[in-house]
C-alpha cells in the first residue's frame, strides 16, 4: 500500500529585525508567506490528503491552514514537528554584528557536532522520526500534510538518507514553504522527493 508523507518548511515569516525566533510566540507569516502557504495548497487541491498535522507553533499553523481549508479537514497539532531548540533564540545572529561576534557566547558554540548551542541533531531526528511515523500510519494509502520548520525537517531527511547530521546550515535544501516529501511502500520508505511548489528562497540563518 502506498501511502505519502509531505515534510512541509513554513512559509515566510514577518521579521523585519532579524531575530533568531526560534520557538518564541508571535511570529506569524509575512504577506509574501501567506502567498506561499496558499501556492502550496493550490498545488496540492488535486491530491488524496487525509491528514494535516503542524507545529504549534504559529507560522506553521498559518501555514497549514490553507491545505486544511482546501482539503475539509482539522490541522492536528503536533509537538514533534516544532523548531529545534537553540540558546540564541530572541537574539540576532548575521555574522559580523550578530550575537556569534560576541565572546561571550563563543563557549556556546564549542560543538558543532552535537551542536552545543542547542537541542541535538539525534533528538531532533528521532522525534521527526516519530511524526512522520504517526503521519504515514493515520493516512495509510492516502497522504499526509506535517508542517515544521527548516532544521527539523533537513535534520530528518539526512537521517533518512544516512547522511551524517551535522551540516553546514548555509547550503540547506529546504527553502521557505517547501515539501521534503516521502514515500512508503507499507512501512517500508522507498523514496525521498524534494520539491519547491511556492517557487525557490535562499534558506536564511534568521529562518526557521
Amino acid at each position: 500500500m502506498k501511502t505519502i508523507v509531505h515534510m512541509m518548511r513554513h512559509g515566510e515569516v514577518h521579521n523585519p529585525e532579524g531575530i533568531l525566533y526560534g520557538r518564541l510566540p508571535g511570529y506569524h507569516l509575512s504577506d509574501t508567506g501567506v502567498a506561499q502557504a496558499q501556492a502550496v495548497a493550490d498545488v496540492l487541491a488535486d491530491h488524496d490528503i487525509s491528514h494535516v498535522f503542524a507545529s504549534p507553533l504559529q507560522r506553521a499553523q498559518e501555514t497549514a491552514t490553507p491545505i486544511a481549508t482546501a482539503h475539509k479537514l482539522q490541522i492536528t497539532t503536533n509537538d514533534d514537528l516544532i523548531e529545534a531548540d537553540n540558546q540564541f533564540e530572541g537574539l540576532k545572529v548575521a555574522v559580523g554584528d550578530g550575537a556569534l561576534s560576541k565572546p561571550r557566547h563563543w563557549l556556546k558554540l564549542r560543538d558543532p557536532f552535537t551542536p552545543s548551542w542547542g537541542e541535538p541533531y539525534i533528538q531532533i531526528a528521532h522525534r521527526m522520526l516519530a511524526a512522520a511515523n504517526t503521519a504515514r500510519d493515520a493516512a495509510r494509502g492516502h497522504e499526509a500534510i506535517c508542517v515544521s520548520h527548516q532544521l527539523p525537517v533537513y535534520t530528518l531527511r539526512r537521517f533518512l538518507e544516512g547522511q551524517r547530521l551535522w551540516h553546514d546550515p548555509r547550503v540547506r535544501q529546504c527553502s521557505l514553504a517547501s515539501l521534503t516529501t516521502l514515500i512508503y511502500d507499507d512501512d517500508a520508505l522507498v523514496d525521498i522527493v524534494y520539491s519547491e511548489p511556492a517557487g525557490a528562497s535562499d534558506p536564511r540563518i534568521t529562518g526557521a
